[in-house]
């Protein structure tokens, strides 16, 4: 398989001690060569060392860099690779990538470097996903999730799956080919045996997906309750940063506030609302109605009552509205007199955790915080060789693999011929196989190596 040289920034764009410019392909050190000048040409440079020099245009010196050299197949595309190190900023950059481009580089597509990594055979397709879900970790958690995926456990855990259904395949060939040599008996017995090792595997793995897709994707989090009851506060609390307007004024929040949180090595997507109330107010109305529409819409509900203030009929009327769901109840203002009845409020929320705060005194917010992290996850996640299932392709494939593996098992149970039975079989090798990009069209690897960033 050949390829054109790429090249491409490979740091942030913005100000910074030190800009990236990577360039991958057989071409790329003939190509930095032809904008580099040393004590000696980088072609003379052994493979994996960095040298000192200067970025040239003509004669025209543009910029001091460090220029490492990482020479095929030990590089992470697998072939020859070049990093110019340089100065930050959107100008030196910038012009160092132009010149690349200039002398017979291509600009690089979002993600190709990585895209190549897995076409070279450098890391399959789950390790590239997991390249990006630690470029999008919100969390120590979730970056460990991911730095799991990318090291290969899950790839090592399908690649044993996917084994146990070939020797099976394999066996049933046998049977097929030369039954006076296999037993149908035996045969059978070995179909129901590795058939029950896969579904369990296949369980287990899906037993993490909550859980790691949480971690992957944070949890949509909504914080309702009547105007007035401390909704921004809670916000600002939980942000550690002024996001929200707070005031004594009923109905301040007009529209719909998002923000990334990070709770416990939860991550939150956290969304406050606008007041829910019925109200004559054109604006503060469009900001109720979006309200409802993001309550219907998320996985957690932070809903959240005035201690000072008797029990409405509105947010009796919220405990209605969110009963089906995953609810914390936050009780805030212990700080003024209490006229709230804890007790119904408890019998409302029908064993769902209640939570006392005074968000003007942080006090209660750790207890809100465990609370939050509990409902989710049971325990602190396992370390050291845990495999979580993060990715919702993943997932899907592997309720696709349990499916078709159980109709393997249902049709031995019957005593369906076993070279119908092998159909099933083989089809959740191949589904286990799209997961790792053994088995999978070249339209999707496309598809989802576009949602990288430029220059990995």
């Amino acid at each position: 398989m050949e390829f054109d040289t790429i090249a491409a920034i490979s740091t942030a764009l913005g100000e910074g001690a030190i800009g990236i410019v990577r360039l991958s392909g057989d071409e790329a050190v003939a190509i930095a060569d032809k904008i580099y000048k040393g004590a000696k040409p980088l072609s003379e440079a052994a493979t994996h060392t960095i040298v000192y020099g200067y970025i040239m245009d003509g004669e025209t010196r543009v910029e001091e860099a460090m220029v490492s050299i990482m020479r095929a197949p030990r590089t992470f595309t697998r072939e020859d690779v070049v990093e110019i190190n340089c100065h930050g900023g959107l100008v030196s950059v910038n012009k160092v990538l132009k010149l690349a481009l200039k002398h017979g580089a291509r600009l690089a597509e979002p993600g190709e470097f990585t895209k190549r990594a897995f076409l070279n055979g450098r890391i399959d397709l789950s390790q590239a996903e997991g390249v990006m879900d630690l470029i999008r970790a919100k969390t120590d958690k979730a970056m460990n999730v991911a730095l799991g995926q990318v090291e290969g456990r899950l790839s090592k855990k399908i690649a044993i799956l996917r084994q146990a259904l070939l020797e099976t395949v394999a066996s049933v060939e046998v049977n097929i080919d030369y039954p006076e040599y296999d037993a149908e008996v035996v045969t059978h017995d070995l179909l129901i045996e590795k058939a029950n090792f896969v579904e369990r595997e296949i369980d287990k793995l899906l037993g993490t997906a909550n859980q790691g897709k949480i971690l992957r994707e944070g949890l949509s989090t909504v914080i309702v309750g009547r105007p007035n009851v401390g909704k921004s506060s809670l916000l600002n609390s939980l942000v550690h940063e002024e996001k929200a307007i707070v005031t004594d004024i009923a109905g301040t929040t007009r529209d719909v506030i998002e923000e990334y949180v990070n709770v416990r090595g939860v991550p939150l997507r956290l969304v406050d609302t606008a007041g829910i109330r019925e109200t004559e107010d054109m604006v503060e109305r469009i900001g109720v109605e979006r309200s409802r529409q993001v309550l219907k819409e998320a996985e957690l509900i932070l809903l959240v009552l005035n201690y000072g203030e008797e029990l409405s009929s509105e947010d009796e009327a919220l405990f209605e509205a969110v009963k089906h769901l995953n609810v914390i109840v936050i009780v805030n203002k212990t700080d003024v007199d209490q006229k709230i009845d804890l007790n119904r409020v408890r019998e409302l929320a029908e064993g769902r955790p209640v939570v006392t705060t005074s968000l003007i005194k942080d006090e209660g917010v750790d207890e809100l915080e465990s609370a939050i992290a509990s409902l989710f996850f049971e325990g602190d996640l396992e370390s050291g060789d845990a495999t979580y299932v993060s990715n919702s392709r993943h997932i899907a494939l592997l309720e696709q693999a349990k499916s078709t593996i159980q109709d393997a098992k249902s049709a031995i149970d019957m005593g369906v011929p076993i070279d119908l039975v092998q159909i099933d079989i083989t089809r959740t090798w191949e589904l286990l196989g799209e997961i790792i990009g053994d088995s999978v069209h070249e339209s999707l690897i496309d598809q989802l190596f576009s949602q990288f960033c430029l220059g990995k």
